[in-house]
C-alpha cells in the first residue's frame, strides 16, 4: 500500500482571498515503512509574502523569486503522488489549497477521499489532548528539534514519524514485507509457499554423556514431582 505524507506552506489562509502556495514537501511510503522517495519544491507564489507568513516560514519575496510558478510544477507534482492515499495534518487545509492551484491551471483536482487527516486522527485518539505537530512530536518523542520554523519536506519526514506512531508504531515485519513483494518472498525472507518440513536426518545431540547423566542424577533427586520428569 503506497501513501504520501504531505505537507504546505503557503502565503496565508484562504486561497480565495489571493493566497497561493510556497514550498510543497512530501514523503513516500510504502507498506507504513518509508521507500526514501520525496518530493520537494519552493515555488513563486506572484505575490508579495505577508510578514505573518514569512515569520512561520521564513520563505520571502528574494528567495522565492526565481522559482517556478505552479504551472511548471503542477504536473510533475501529481504524478509524484499518483493515487496514494494522502497523509496530512489538518488536510482540508492543504487540500482547499492544492485543488486550488490545480483547477487554477486545468489539472484534474485531489479528491477529498483520499485524504488521510492525522489531526482528526490526534483528537479522536487523544480527546481534549493538544493535537498540534509539536504537541504530538512530544507525546511520541520524536525529534523535532530541527523544526525551528516550518518547513514542508522537513514537517512531512516529521509527520511520518507520528503517522506511524498514531496507527500503531512501526512494525518491523513490514519492513520484510515490502521486500517480499520486490523479491517473491513471503514476509519471513523465505519463497512465497514455503512451509517448514522435518528434517531428513536428526541432529546429532550436542550434549555429552557427561552431562546427560549429570542431568539424570539432578532428576532423582528433584524426584517425580520434576517439571522435567513430565511428558506431554
Amino acid at each position: 500500500m503506497r501513501e504520501i505524507v504531505l505537507d504546505t506552506e503557503t502565503t496565508g489562509f484562504e486561497p480565495s482571498e489571493g493566497h497561493r502556495i510556497v514550498e510543497i514537501g512530501a514523503v513516500e511510503l510504502f507498506n507504513h515503512m518509508p521507500t526514501g522517495r520525496t518530493y520537494h519544491q519552493y515555488i513563486n507564489p506572484e505575490r508579495e509574502m505577508p510578514k505573518e507568513a514569512f515569520e512561520v516560514h521564513g520563505l520571502g519575496d528574494e528567495f522565492l523569486r526565481d522559482k517556478p510558478v505552479f504551472k511548471d510544477i503542477g504536473q510533475a507534482f501529481l504524478d509524484f503522488i499518483g493515487d496514494a492515499k494522502l497523509v496530512i495534518h489538518n488536510a482540508a487545509f492543504d487540500v482547499k489549497f492544492l485543488n486550488f492551484e490545480l483547477k487554477r491551471i486545468g489539472l484534474p483536482s485531489i479528491d477529498w477521499s483520499r485524504a488521510i487527516d492525522t489531526l482528526a486522527i490526534s483528537r479522536q485518539k487523544f480527546p481534549g489532548s493538544p493535537a498540534s505537530l509539536d504537541a504530538l512530536c512530544r507525546r511520541f518523542g520524536v525529534d523535532n528539534s530541527a523544526r525551528e520554523k516550518h518547513g514542508a519536506l522537513l514537517d512531512s519526514e516529521i509527520l511520518a514519524e507520528v503517522y506511524l506512531e498514531l496507527i500503531g508504531g512501526r512494525q518491523p515485519d513490514f519492513g520484510l514485507a515490502t521486500q517480499a513483494q520486490k523479491s517473491g518472498l513471503d514476509a519471513s525472507g523465505q519463497p512465497d509457499g514455503w512451509r517448514p518440513r522435518p528434517r531428513p536426518e536428526p541432529l546429532a545431540p550436542r550434549i555429552t554423556e557427561e552431562e546427560a547423566a549429570a542431568h539424570a542424577a539432578l532428576l532423582a533427586k528433584l524426584g517425580a514431582a520434576a517439571i522435567w520428569a513430565k511428558r506431554a
